[in-house]
């Protein structure tokens, strides 16, 4: 056992999800993520929780549901950590869970350099400052603009409330990733019309060494160019997975471009587009995927106000 992983597990599980004595505490790993997910239990037990550690087979895909049994005992612990390698931070089971009670961290494809350098190093408490600034920003929107060499995506997000991934969940009932530092949203189903360039790394892809363009009408991805296009359309399938399901602002310092798409959606300056599954924050796509893509330095506008300059937030 790693005591380096241990101990960054423990200041983990102490501060943002402020874990206590006797407080039952579940770590839902699958066979890939395994000997990370061990750190974590390790370490729920020295900090004098009652820890429990269980093994699922791997995903096929982010947003693909843990097995009913895993389900139920998210929903019936205190704390829940999900160190898997695809996502469960878009299914019902992460939603029900948090609905029960449960402060819960999604941590899909860590890797052990992530787990002891970048995002996980941020100091949470200004992380959560920008991110909840931003989340505001979203909340109070109508209209989102994308612009990038050359490039402009709009979507509506009227109605829609931005959600804070701030990567300190210490009430009962929040949730969200580690690390963390983003804002995201919702765009309304079928409002998103353009193209947009995705230059940073795509979920299942891993970091791009040449762009994605996407070419977007109705909400819907009608085509997908570049070395990876057809990779990414594969992926998403023929049906729902094309539709846009998010859009989000990364406000993590610390984060790094890794390929990881976990830790590459917080980098401070990037935005990410999501296609897939939104009905667990505020949408209504059920698609049984969700792959993110990132951006570089973008120019971001909300109801045609600048919000972002080449990445950069504007002052």
């Amino acid at each position: 056992m790693n005591q380096s992983l241990v101990e960054v597990s423990k200041n983990v599980l102490r501060a943002c999800l402020a874990l206590k004595e006797n407080e039952t505490f579940l770590v839902v790993t699958d066979d890939v993520k395994k000997n990370l997910a061990e750190a974590l239990y390790e370490a729920g037990k020295l900090l004098g929780a009652e820890a429990m550690l269980v093994v699922m087979n791997e995903r096929a895909k982010s947003g693909e549901e843990p097995p009913a049994p895993i389900a139920a005992a998210m929903a019936g612990a205190d704390v829940v950590v999900c160190i898997t390698e695809h996502s469960l931070t878009h299914t019902q089971a992460r939603k029900k869970a948090a609905a029960a009670g449960a402060r819960l961290a999604t941590m899909p494809g860590i890797t052990e350099d992530m787990f002891l350098e970048g995002a996980i190093s941020a100091d949470y408490s200004e992380v959560k400052l920008i991110t909840e600034s931003v989340t505001d920003i979203l909340t109070g929107g109508e209209s989102v603009r994308i612009e990038k060499d050359g490039y402009s995506l709009s979507f509506s997000i009227k109605g829609r409330d931005g959600v804070p991934s701030t990567g300190m969940y210490v009430n009962p009932g929040e949730s969200g990733n580690l690390p963390s530092g983003e804002a995201y949203i919702a765009p309304v189903e079928g409002s998103a019309n353009g193209q947009i360039l995705i230059d940073g790394s795509i979920a299942g892809i891993g970091k791009l060494s040449s762009p994605v363009l996407l070419t977007i009408v109705s909400g819907r991805i009608v085509q997908a160019d570049g070395d990876e296009g057809a990779k990414l359309l594969e992926i998403l399938g023929d049906g729902d997975g094309r539709q846009l399901g998010e859009f989000g602002i990364g406000t993590n310092n610390k984060a790094r471009i890794t390929g990881v798409v976990l830790e590459d959606e917080k980098v401070y300056g990037t935005i990410h587009v999501a296609f897939g599954s939104n009905n667990t924050f505020g949408g209504v796509i059920s698609a049984g995927v969700h792959i993110d893509g990132v951006v570089k330095d973008p120019d971001i506008y909300i109801d045609d106000e600048v919000l972002m300059v080449s990445g950069g937030f504007k002052k």
